[in-house]
Formats: structure tokens, C-alpha cells, sequence
């Protein structure tokens, strides 16, 4: 069976879908002190099966996270054995280490409480691949960038930029579901707080389209920039796409107003540019982890 966090549906669905599996409805309400209920609308003593239950849910807020962590428990109260965590989007994936003395490594705090409800978890392109390490159940990241090829059509010479060195491996994986052009990256110095220098690297992008490739697009400013920049040197169009599409402070206006042709991306995070699921990558690895 398949249960979906409130902030995953639409891949849930899918996901139910392609393997299969009942989908279970959840009904939520609130205490007035604004704590969140969570009940599963499913018949558990119809001689329904209830070995194995995959739960679906991007982290994308505080509220995704407790919700995440209750659908867990109520899985296991009703008597599920068997408990498979899918996290479309890991929230807090980017502290994966501490930056300062006295901080938290965030992203191994949040593992360990999701390692408490289930048995395994994959991960879509977390931030940092060694973010699994911190789940302390067997935990499979999972690859779906080459899904960002599929909206792509009719590009002229184009070119899979990546924001920086740490990011080509994407770009190079969109490239080769898309079966043609180069990549390269631009070289990112980030300065004090928010500051952030790029510096071009040397790939002659004149009249060709340039597809910006990342893992996630949170407030799109340095996306932005890297697009004044391809403007400067006589792109022809730039898109953005990313497997995350977090959009956060007017993004996808930033990126608009920038020049960016569209922006694609995945249903990792629900949005408006969800051009794509990951439910056939996602399926795949669960099926292979069976």
C-alpha cells in the first residue's frame, strides 16, 4: 500500500499506480492548540495486507516533517510489518555538516527520527549523496535528474550548464537522456553571507540554447545571475531546470525577469513547473530494492 504526505499526492498517485499498489486516503485535522492529527482512511481489519506500507513525503516544511513522522506511527500501530519511506525532497538535507561552532548537523538530527518509524528510506537527489549515511536503517539515494530531459525539445547546439564544479555530474546526466550537446559549469566563489561571485568559464555559448541544470532552485538569485551573464555573451535561450523546485522569496519571477525561456521541473516538490515525475525512477528503485 501506498500512503502520501499531504505535500507529495500527485506522485503518490503515480507511484500506487505504477506498482500496483492501493493508495490509502488520509483525512487530517488540527487540536486548538494547533498540534496536527493524522487518520488513515483504510480498512486494516477487511483482510486488507499489511506486510509492507510505503510512505510518500517531501519534507518541504516543519508541519511535512511531524506529519511524516505521525503517517510512520500510525502504519505501525495499525500492525504494519513492513515500513518503506520515499522522500521526494529532504528538508534540511543542505546542513549537512556543522558550519560553526555550536551548530547542528541538521540533516543527520532529521534522519535519525525518520530512522525510528521505518525500515528503509530512499531519498530523490539529496543535496549531498552522503546524507544516507545518517539514516541508521539501509537508505538508497535515488537519481532522477535524467527526467528533466523529457520537456526538452528542438534545442539548437545546446549546452547543459551547470551553476558549479559540484553540480556537472547533473548536467551531464541531462545530456545524456537528451542525446546531444556539451556541458560545462560556471565557477561559484560565495563571499560573506549571501554574496556570491561567478565567475564564467570559457564554453562559447553564442546563439546556442543553454539549459541550466541543478538540483534544486530555492530563491533562483544566482540562477538569475548566471542568466545576465549567458545574455552578456549572446545566448539564444536559456531554461532552468532542476529536480527540486523549492521557488522560494519570487523565484520563479526572478528567473522570468531574468530572461529564463521556462523553467522545469520535477514533482519532487509539487509546483506549477512540475513538468515531469519521478515515479518511473522512483519505482524502479523500489522494485530493486525489494
Amino acid at each position: 500500500m501506498i500512503v502520501s504526505g499531504r505535500c507529495s499526492q500527485s506522485l503518490a498517485a503515480a507511484l500506487a499506480t505504477d506498482l500496483g499498489e492501493p493508495l490509502v486516503g488520509t483525512e487530517r485535522a488540527r487540536f486548538p492548540d494547533g498540534e496536527l492529527r493524522i487518520h488513515l482512511d483504510f480498512d486494516f481489519d477487511d483482510g486488507n495486507a499489511t506486510e509492507h506500507a510505503i510512505v510518500v513525503a517531501a519534507t518541504v516544511s516543519h508541519d511535512a516533517f511531524v506529519e511524516l513522522l505521525q503517517l510512520q506511527d500510525a502504519l505501525r500501530e495499525t500492525g504494519v510489518e513492513a515500513v518503506t519511506t520515499v522522500l521526494p525532497y529532504m528538508g534540511y538535507a543542505r546542513q549537512d555538516r556543522s558550519f560553526e561552532p555550536g551548530q547542528p548537523v541538521s540533516a543527520r538530527a532529521m534522519a535519525r527520527a525518520i530512522a525510528t518509524g521505518t525500515d528503509r528510506v530512499l531519498v530523490v537527489n539529496p543535496h549531498e549523496e552522503s546524507v544516507g549515511d545518517f539514516f541508521e536503517v539501509p537508505c538508497v539515494t535515488v537519481d532522477a535528474a535524467a527526467r528533466l530531459a523529457d520537456p526538452l525539445s528542438d534545442l539548437r547546439e545546446p549546452v547543459f550548464l551547470a551553476p558549479d564544479g559540484g553540480a556537472i555530474g547533473l548536467a551531464e546526466t541531462v545530456r545524456d537522456a537528451y542525446g546531444a550537446g556539451t556541458t560545462d559549469y560556471f565557477e561559484k566563489t560565495r563571499r560573506s553571507g549571501g554574496e556570491v561571485e561567478i565567475t564564467p568559464h570559457e564554453t562559447d555559448v553564442g546563439g546556442r540554447d543553454v539549459v541550466l541544470v541543478d538540483d534544486i532552485v530555492a530563491t533562483g538569485r544566482t540562477m538569475a545571475e548566471t542568466v545576465d551573464i549567458l545574455a552578456g555573451r549572446d545566448a539564444a535561450r536559456v531554461f532552468a531546470s532542476c529536480v527540486h523546485p523549492v521557488l522560494a522569496e519570487g523565484a520563479y519571477t526572478r528567473l522570468a525577469r531574468a530572461g529564463v525561456e521556462a523553467v522545469y521541473g520535477t514533482d519532487t516538490i509539487e509546483r506549477a513547473v512540475s513538468a515531469v515525475s519521478v515515479a518511473p525512477t522512483v519505482a524502479a528503485a523500489l522494485r530493486g530494492t525489494e
